[in-house]
């Protein structure tokens, strides 16, 4: 069920064509040099920056759902730690799920969804479109049993930072979290893997704490074989009318056994078409793979979180585990076709790497992602209404959902399709008067369009950024989190000394806010 309205409950073609060519951004090492003082072997993939897009050539963007935030942590790891991060650890949509929205409870739907518009805080002439989706909540009462596999990196590297402490401490959480219904195992792996914890009800808790304590480092990194060994016990624990779900906790880095991703994705793969999902949580900062964690909890069907310290180790464990554990929508791929006569130009501010084909969107054959009970997606674009068009009578985009049911077998599962007109009564007059929540959304995307020095943000200088985050409500800025993000506003400011690569081809002055410009 669609529900288009305000994102605050709280406030009274022919031949196949790729996605659009996003513009060249600037070439990276694969070590990541912040301010001339590198973490050593810190590894991520930059997907560029998705360019703005003519309504005439195609008004069609189709994206599918990521309920990752891990981008976000990474960040801020940098952040504590007095360094800007690097620009290609910057996953917009990322940064936008981190955050709370209190969009309303869908009820018996799987998922709602809410939409508004208001003008660009920064880009001239253009709207940001907030796109909200809220999965159906489920009490830890009524989910699922869970059956857990732990596969745990205790090579050497994890002995850097108290990296394995932080996962014994987060663990031990989650056994508190957890109940009578649900079983845990653990396995470890360095040099060689080896299960330490076999399937063990969570009622024997001082046996699997035990088992937990007793973890330390060893080794070096075989990532392959410690996944091998979790698969083979996950899949026989897979049961009708219960999850089964093996969980990573490493920080990326594999030099021993076979070390050719390739390999690694494609069993992941098979056993995700066999039910068994994979989560990856990521841990340190300095020697770890952002590029392999994140791949693989794509390919397996999960989702991808980092910790940096202990709040994060709750949030994740703790707060949103549930939505870990039991699924209420799968391969959902969200698809808007806008009105070329309403909208002249769009972009979609990140999902770089989760974009789809046209075609794709029908197509029951291509992967996508899934969301989790309570989880929510949030999708923002900026679009440009032709003179006189952001008020007229008739709507001027048509938003699609498309999603499996989770209960379904996984070959045979036939998706559902919603459909919703977005009518104009959606488009606020003014920031001001947009909802709280989709304020905050446009705050957090600008965030990180500034760290990874997107063109569209160019004019937008830290000051202007912490003007908005100032014109939040009161109920909202007050919020640990959002507190905390003007702490990292603040933070990035004193350390951002990059200058501006487009000056010299287009000053900001006279800044094109329709085209990216060729650097040379």
């Amino acid at each position: 069920m669609v529900v288009v309205g305000r994102a605050d409950s709280s406030e009274t073609r022919a031949p196949p064509r790729p996605p659009p060519k996003k513009e060249k951004a600037a070439e990276f090492s694969r070590v990541a040099v912040v301010n001339g003082k590198p973490f050593a072997d810190m590894y991520f993939k930059h997907y560029g920056v998705n360019p703005t897009i003519d309504t005439e050539e195609e008004n069609v963007s189709t994206f599918s759902v990521d309920v990752d935030s891990a981008s976000y942590a990474l960040a801020r790891a940098y952040l504590s730690r007095n360094h800007l991060p690097a620009e290609e650890a910057i996953r917009v949509e990322e940064f936008v799920n981190a955050f709370r929205y209190d969009y309303q409870d869908p009820g018996a739907e799987p998922f709602g969804v809410q939409v508004e518009a208001f003008p660009s805080p920064n880009r001239q002439g253009y709207h940001v479109l907030h796109v909200g989706l809220q999965g159906q909540k489920v009490s830890a009462a009524e989910r699922l049993p869970a059956h857990l596999v732990f596969t745990i990196d205790v090579s050497g590297s994890m002995n850097m930072e108290n990296r394995l402490e932080l996962v014994k401490r987060s663990l031990a959480m989650l056994v508190e979290k957890l109940d009578s219904r649900d079983t845990l195992a653990i396995v470890v792996y360095g040099d060689t893997a080896r299960t330490v914890l076999e399937p063990t009800r969570i009622m024997d808790r001082s046996r699997i704490l035990e088992a937990i304590n007793a973890l330390h480092p060893e080794g070096s990194t075989n990532v392959q074989a410690g996944l091998q060994v979790a698969y083979a016990i996950a899949a026989s624990q897979v049961r009708e009318g219960a999850t089964s779900r093996v969980i990573l906790c490493s920080d990326g880095v594999a030099n021993n056994g076979i070390t050719q991703a390739d390999s690694i994705f494609q069993s992941v793969k098979a056993y995700a078409q066999q039910g068994v999902r994979l989560t990856t949580v990521g841990f340190g900062m300095g020697n770890y793979n952002d590029e392999l964690m994140e791949r693989l909890s794509h390919v397996g069907d999960g989702q991808y979180a980092y910790v940096d310290a202990l709040p994060e180790a709750r949030r994740i464990f703790i707060e949103q585990f549930t939505g870990t554990l039991q699924l209420i929508a799968r391969d959902v791929k969200v698809q808007v076709e806008f009105d070329p006569a309403r909208v002249s130009r769009y972009r979609l501010i990140g999902f770089e790497n989760r974009l789809l084909n046209k075609e794709d969107f029908t197509n029951d054959r291509v992967d996508a992602g899934d969301i989790g009970a309570g989880h929510t997606v949030t999708a923002l674009y900026e679009v440009k209404f032709r003179e006189g068009q952001a008020h007229g009578p008739s709507p001027f985009a048509t938003l699609r959902i498309r999603y499996k049911d989770p209960s379904t077998r996984l070959e045979a599962g036939q998706s559902r399709e919603v459909q919703e007109a977005l009518p104009t009564s959606v488009v606020r007059y003014s920031l001001e008067d947009a909802s709280g929540p989709a304020q905050l959304s446009a705050v957090v995307a600008l965030f990180a369009e500034k760290l990874r020095g997107s063109y569209w943000v160019r004019n937008l200088t830290y000051h202007h950024l912490m003007r908005l985050w100032q014109q939040l409500p009161e109920h909202i800025r007050t919020r640990e989190e959002v507190s905390e993000l003007r702490q990292l506003i603040q933070q990035a400011r004193s350390l951002d000394g990059r200058l501006d690569k487009f000056e010299k081809e287009s000053p900001v002055a006279t800044m094109d806010f329709d085209h990216v410009p060729v650097v040379r």
